[in-house]
């Protein structure tokens, strides 16, 4: 992994010195409150470690996509109440990025006050990546300080312009993430199982063709399944299945076997004619059996049991996506029995465990293991942009 620097390489003492940190802050909303704080408690230890050393804490946010325009609902004010109290500290709310209201406003605040800028893409030079409006935030702040990595996979002024034109450190949140990352599929123990699954090949397309040159073992569930079990002649019924993409499935499964990675379908699946929570036409039975008029819902209790087995060969698990249709009962069965399979093997240390993305954040609270995997990331697209092995501007940035 290409060095990056850390807190630990600024110096203890930090009064009379500005930070800028990048953090997330673009929370779900209900009736003018977050619904989820998660994104605040990720960058708490940066905030309050930075502010405890004496720095003047200036965050920069986005929220929402307002397109370079001002709009009162898209305010940073509208999480500042939210931001302190998962902080348990006071915040100045600044109505600028930058000029004389954020210098004036530097000057007011004391060595460890925090202060929240307004939504940094108020301003078109944000998502262009403007070296002048980078500057213009720059000219309050002594060093930057990028805890953003759901950020990251965007070359925006706050993300990656500011890292070239103040001293730019890596954050705790950014850092664990990094370096749990490098982990999993940059510098990773083998043999190697990735898990993805989720509905649509299309939509992962550079995920699998990217693991199939970095991993042992490919996992594939969710719908995906079935269009890759399509290209292998099974006839899936009705399931949900993207059958223009059968040569492309063919292809992946190709690569797979000429790089030595074991791709995995399931060879039992649960099958219902409706799509609904407990139906009673749910049932259990060979891929082959699958009838016209059904569709294929989770992967089948022998199969998982054999995906179980694979996993127990496994050093380093990467996680992107449910087995199933996790949401609706009970065709969450394969995910959560896998999960549990994956956080037990953790927890023996014999596993180095990562998963990422929304979905897979939510199956894995639904198994109940979220505290039981070695690092789970909140990220949607920057996680996934990572799986398909591309480089991210916000990181690359503090590497350079």
């Amino acid at each position: 992994m290409a060095a990056f620097k850390t807190l630990d390489d600024l110096p203890q003492d930090l009064s009379g010195k500005v930070a800028l940190v990048r953090v997330d802050l673009n929370l779900p909303m209900q009736e003018g409150r977050a619904s989820d704080v998660t994104r605040v408690e990720a960058v708490k230890p940066t905030i309050l470690e930075l502010s405890g050393r004496g720095a003047k804490v200036l965050l920069l946010a986005h929220f929402g996509r307002p397109k370079g325009q001002r709009h009162s609902t898209m305010s940073t004010s509208m999480v500042q109440g939210d931001a302190e109290r998962v902080l348990d500290r006071e915040i100045m709310f600044i109505p600028e990025v930058m000029g004389p209201v954020v210098e004036q406003a530097v000057g007011i605040l004391g060595d460890g006050d925090i202060g929240l800028l307004d939504n940094v893409r108020f301003w078109p030079g944000e998502e262009a990546n403007d070296p002048d409006f980078a500057k213009g935030i720059a000219a309050v702040g002594d060093f930057y300080v990028n805890d953003a990595f759901s950020a990251a996979h965007r070359a925006h002024a706050s993300t990656e312009g500011l890292a070239h034109v103040l001293p730019a450190y890596a954050g705790r949140a950014m850092e664990a993430e990094l370096k749990a990352l490098d982990s999993a599929l940059g510098n990773p123990e083998t043999p190697v199982a990735a898990v993805v699954g989720g509905a649509k090949v299309s939509s992962k397309l550079d995920v699998l063709t990217h693991l199939v040159t970095k991993v042992q073992h490919l996992i594939i569930g969710g719908g995906m399944a079935n269009t890759f079990l399509a290209a292998r002649g099974v006839d899936v019924g009705k399931s949900l299945c993207e059958h223009d993409l059968t040569e492309t499935a063919n292809r992946i499964m190709d690569e797979a076997d000429h790089a030595g990675c074991t791709v995995h379908l399931p060879y039992d699946v649960v099958v219902a004619k409706e799509f609904a929570a407990n139906p009673p036409s749910a049932r259990t039975c060979n891929v082959h059996e699958v009838a016209d008029d059904e569709m294929i819902l989770d992967i089948g209790p022998q199969a998982t049991e054999a995906l179980a087995d694979v996993l127990k060969t496994c050093r380093t698990l990467v996680w992107n996506g449910p087995l199933g249709a996790f949401e609706t009962p009970p065709f969450d069965t394969a995910t959560v029995a896998l999960a549990k399979t994956a956080a037990a093997l953790t927890q023996d240390g014999s596993l180095t465990s990562v998963a990422g993305g929304g979905d897979t954040v939510a199956a894995l609270a639904q198994a109940g293991v979220t505290q039981d995997f070695t690092y789970i990331s909140t990220a949607g697209g920057a996680f996934l942009e990572w799986m398909e092995g591309k480089e991210l501007p916000g990181v690359a940035a503090l590497t350079n």
